[in-house]
C-alpha cells in the first residue's frame, strides 16, 4: 500500500496548481466517503490513479474511471509520470470509430453550436430567434400535458426559416411529433427514453453529463453533442454534483474533442470567455440573457466575448 500511496501523492502534488481539485465534504454515516476497489483493479496504477482522483475531490465513480485511465495511460505512454493527465480517447476506452462509421450514432449537428441559450417558454424563444441567437433550448416545466405540446409547436415554428437551432428539454416523443431540431436529455432520461425513436426520427440527441464516469456512458449512445457542467455554481437547477470549475472542463473538453461539446452552470458575462477558451464549441447560459435589461444587446454582447 505504500508504493500506492506514494505515486497517489505523487499525482496530487503534480497538478495541484491545475484546478482540478475541488473541496472534499464532510463524510457522515449517511454519506460515507468514495471507496477504491482494490479487489477488481488491475495495478497499482489503477488503484493510485483512482485514489490520488477520491483526494481531489472527484467522486467514487469518476475516480473509478479516472483510476483504469491513469494504469491504460502508463502502459500504452510507456510509464509513470505523475505530471501527466489522461486525455485521450484509448485512455478511457471510448468508442473507437467514428461517428461516419457508427451505424447508431444520432444525427449530426454543426461542431461549434456557438453561443446556447437555455430559455424557459416559447415567447422566449421567439425573442431568441429574433436576437438571431445561433442555438435555444426549450426548457418549459409542466404537468400539462396539452401546454407542453402549445410550446414546443410554438418554438419550433418560431425557428422555422431562421438559422437558430432549436433542443427541446425532456419532451422527446413530442419533439419528434412538432418536427423539433433535438432534444436534450439528462442520464436519468436515458433509461425510460426510447432511444431507437429519437434516431429514425432525425432527431439531435443532447446529453447531460457531469464528469468522467457520465461522459464515458454518454460515449456509448454517440450522442449528437454532450454537455458539461455545472461549470459553476447555479441555483437554477439541483445538481448532482459539485461544480466542476474551470480546470477541470478543459480536461473534459480535450478528452470529448471528437465531440460537438457544450458546457453548461452558472456562465455569465465574467465567465463566458474563459469557458470558451477551453475548446468548447458551445456555451450555454440562461441568467445572462434573461435577466439582462436588454436581452438582444446580452446576445450580441456575449457572442462577442466568447470570440475574443
Amino acid at each position: 500500500m505504500s508504493l500506492i500511496r506514494d505515486l497517489a501523492d505523487q499525482i496530487v502534488a503534480a497538478h495541484r496548481t491545475d484546478d482540478l481539485s475541488i473541496a472534499i465534504p464532510v463524510y457522515t454515516l449517511a454519506s460515507p466517503p468514495p471507496k477504491v476497489d482494490n479487489e477488481h483493479a488491475v495495478d497499482h496504477y489503477e488503484l493510485a490513479g483512482a485514489l490520488a482522483a477520491i483526494e481531489m475531490g472527484f467522486i467514487e465513480s469518476d475516480a473509478s474511471v479516472l483510476g483504469k485511465a491513469w494504469s491504460r495511460m502508463v502502459h500504452q505512454d510507456g510509464g509513470f509520470n505523475p505530471f501527466k493527465w489522461p486525455r485521450r480517447p484509448e485512455h478511457f476506452d471510448l468508442l473507437p470509430w467514428t461517428r461516419n462509421m457508427n451505424p447508431k450514432a444520432f444525427a449530426e449537428c454543426p461542431k461549434r453550436l456557438g453561443l446556447y441559450g437555455v430559455m424557459p417558454n416559447a415567447d422566449w424563444v421567439k425573442r431568441m430567434v429574433d436576437a438571431e441567437l445561433p442555438t435555444v433550448q426549450l426548457r418549459f416545466k409542466s404537468e400539462d400535458k396539452s401546454k407542453i405540446k402549445k410550446q414546443i409547436s410554438e418554438s419550433v415554428a418560431a425557428v422555422k426559416d431562421s438559422k437558430t437551432l432549436l433542443f427541446i428539454n425532456d419532451y422527446w416523443e413530442q419533439s419528434i411529433e412538432a418536427g423539433a431540431y433535438g432534444v436534450h436529455l439528462g442520464q436519468e432520461d436515458m433509461e425510460t427514453a426510447d432511444l431507437e425513436a429519437i434516431r429514425t426520427s432525425g432527431l439531435r440527441l443532447g446529453l447531460s453529463t457531469h464528469g468522467y464516469a457520465e461522459m464515458v456512458y454518454a460515449d456509448r449512445f454517440c450522442p449528437s453533442y454532450i454537455a458539461m457542467g455545472a461549470v459553476f455554481p447555479t441555483p437554477i437547477k439541483q445538481m448532482p454534483t459539485a461544480p466542476q470549475g474551470l480546470g477541470r472542463i478543459y480536461q473534459y473538453a480535450k478528452l470529448m474533442s471528437h465531440y460537438p461539446l457544450v458546457a453548461i452552470g452558472g456562465i455569465d458575462e465574467t465567465s463566458i470567455h474563459a469557458v470558451a477558451q477551453s475548446g468548447v464549441g458551445s456555451v450555454a447560459v440562461i441568467r445572462a440573457i434573461t435577466n439582462a435589461q436588454d436581452p438582444k444587446v446580452a446576445v450580441k454582447h456575449l457572442q462577442e466575448l466568447m470570440k475574443t
